[in-house]
């Protein structure tokens, strides 16, 4: 069914009231409002990985009530890289690893713009890198780590998988890109129809989506890098089997759908689910919303490999 029009005035509404990119102070009390946490209900491991620099990044792990799988699930949060926590996240987290049977390792990496590029990418790597060549921590032999994270987090782990492509340190099977921003531009000389057809009024705007940019990666030439703009990437073969989860009134739809297309092309494995009716961000409402557990279902498909066996989504119960 189409969106309602209370539905529209709400997304209008919400898109007004949130503070401006450039206000990222302001967003991130807003989200730490807007996202309440009880750590103490979920059973958790706070554990810290140590990046290049000697910063201490904190991971939070999420175990689920019942344990299906061995697999760890890596998980960066969305935010626009200048906002989102592990604590903000914390739910989203916990819904994930029950809904995967999985456990889901969520990690804090610096924010811009007080940390621009790439000092969160390079966080994001470390905490990766830890988990492939330390398994040990978890006290049990883990067969693989996968990679998952929507928005900014998406862009995230698309980019960790090419640097650990490039640097040999240790492989990604997997990846999960749940809405990524993947290109740079997203002014009105965006190749991509969706920054202009969902551009304003669905919660994220292309105009913020572009201030969150220029605060991550100040500098314009350098957002032209693979690691900034992963669809710029000039070798895709070789990267890891990959599900791309996009949103109908999102302005990110098209390059994240255009990415995948990218990979197939490049000789990749790739599943690309389009959620219909839905605007960016819809991932972190509470699990009750039928969207949301539709979307972790396809990932739980996805990683027990049993995706491809699906003709219709909807008709298997998605």
């Amino acid at each position: 069914m189409a969106v309602s029009k209370f539905v529209m005035l709400a997304l209008r509404a919400l898109t007004y009231m949130e503070p401006e990119a450039k206000d990222y102070r302001l967003e991130r009390l807003f989200q730490s409002l807007t996202h309440p946490t009880l750590p103490a209900l979920y059973s958790i491991w706070e554990h810290r990985v140590l990046s290049r620099d000697g910063y201490e990044i904190p991971m939070r792990v999420f175990y689920p009530s019942v344990m299906e799988s061995e697999e760890i699930l890596v998980f960066f949060h969305g935010g626009g890289w200048v906002s989102g926590t592990i604590d903000t996240y914390s739910r989203t987290c916990a819904g994930l690893a029950n809904s995967i049977g999985r456990r889901v390792v969520s990690v804090d990496y610096r924010l811009a713009p007080e940390f621009p590029f790439p000092t969160g990418l390079e966080d994001c790597y470390a905490a990766v890198r830890e988990l492939n060549l330390h398994r040990e921590i978890f006290h049990t032999a883990v067969p693989s780590v996968v990679l998952a994270g929507d928005s900014a987090g998406g862009n995230l782990s698309a980019a960790v998988s090419l640097l650990a492509a490039e640097r040999g340190e240790f492989s990604v099977e997997k990846q999960i890109l749940i809405y990524p921003v993947v290109y740079y531009d997203h002014t009105a000389g965006s190749p991509f129809p969706s920054v202009k057809e969902n551009g304003e009024g669905y919660l994220l705007t292309a105009k913020k989506v572009q201030e969150y940019m220029e605060l991550y990666s100040p500098d314009p030439n350098q957002r032209k890098s693979p690691y900034v703009a992963p669809i710029l990437a000039a070798d895709l073969s070789g990267q890891p089997e990959t599900l791309i989860i996009t949103a109908e009134f999102d302005p990110l739809r098209d390059e994240g759908e255009a990415f995948g297309d990218k990979l197939r092309k490049a000789g990749c494995t790739v599943w690309v689910k389009r959620f219909p009716h839905m605007p960016h961000g819809f991932f972190s409402l509470p699990l009750r919303f039928a969207p949301v557990r539709r979307c972790c279902a396809y990932m739980k498909y996805f990683l027990d490999g049993t995706i491809g066996e699906m003709e219709n989504g909807e008709e298997a119960g998605l």
